[in-house]
């Protein structure tokens, strides 16, 4: 799963992991926005709020919006930080696995803060203050897990938002079907685009999923990203060749 390259030959294992990951982040997203109202790693999005909120006078919803992309960016940093320079003697794969635990012990906290209360009522606006901390949690989170990623793959793969994916799928159907040069080119661009398209379908699938388990379950739902995190964790530290 971790330390391969897009454009790389991998094992079919590798893509299901990688679609399993963009599953996850699918499922946090519907998970915080029924839980607040809110996307979680729509990063753009918060800068537009941020925006509008400024323009209304509105400080405190103003420096809250921008906190949640903070919190992004702060997981993507500890992320790298981890595995760039903590662990970076690890084997492998092997020093993605802290970086799988934390985004699972985040998720656990806000399902068990959920269940004690401590973020409200699941689906209410009644406490903004607490609504911001859950979405910068779950922010986090996936920050952290796309820093991974995309370091692990070269910059060649993301998993928790698909802005900049469907824009790599549309220029690379072009590639493949109609401006690639020879054979090799056109195969190694059909390849990328099943992992682009995999990771659209899956992140999908995962919001579907998860709608069912939120909608069900409420603050409980956290608790199959969760799971699916501890998984990759303990993958990447099995790990021994790649």
């Amino acid at each position: 799963m971790f330390v391969h390259k897009l454009e790389d030959q991998v094992s079919r294992k590798t893509y299901i992991d990688w679609f399993i990951l963009s599953f996850l982040a699918g499922s946090i997203n519907t998970g915080g926005f029924l839980a607040s109202h809110r996307f979680v790693s729509h990063v753009t999005g918060y800068a537009t709020l941020a925006g509008i909120s400024l323009e209304q006078m509105d400080w405190y919803g103003f420096i809250m919006t921008l906190i949640i992309p903070i919190a992004f960016m702060v997981g993507v940093m500890f992320s790298a930080y981890l595995t760039e320079k903590q662990f970076a003697h690890y084997r492998h794969g092997q020093k993605y696995a802290p970086v799988m635990q934390i985004v699972a012990f985040l998720l656990l906290v806000v399902a068990l803060g959920g269940l004690f209360g401590f973020f409200g009522e699941f689906g209410t606006n009644t406490d903004l203050k607490n609504d911001y901390l859950l979405s910068a949690i779950l922010c986090m989170a996936c920050g952290l897990q796309n820093g991974a990623i995309t370091m692990s793959s070269g910059a060649t793969v993301r998993t928790t938002h698909l802005t900049g994916l469907t824009t790599d799928l549309g220029l690379g159907l072009v590639r493949a079907e109609i401006t690639a040069k020879n054979s090799e080119q056109k195969q190694k661009e059909r390849r990328s685009n099943k992992l682009r398209m995999g990771t659209v379908a899956s992140f999908t699938a995962g919001a579907i999923v998860g709608a069912f388990a939120f909608i069900n379950f409420k603050f409980a739902g956290f608790l199959l990203p969760a799971s699916i995190a501890l998984y990759f964790s303990y993958v990447a530290r099995t790990t021994q060749s790649e």
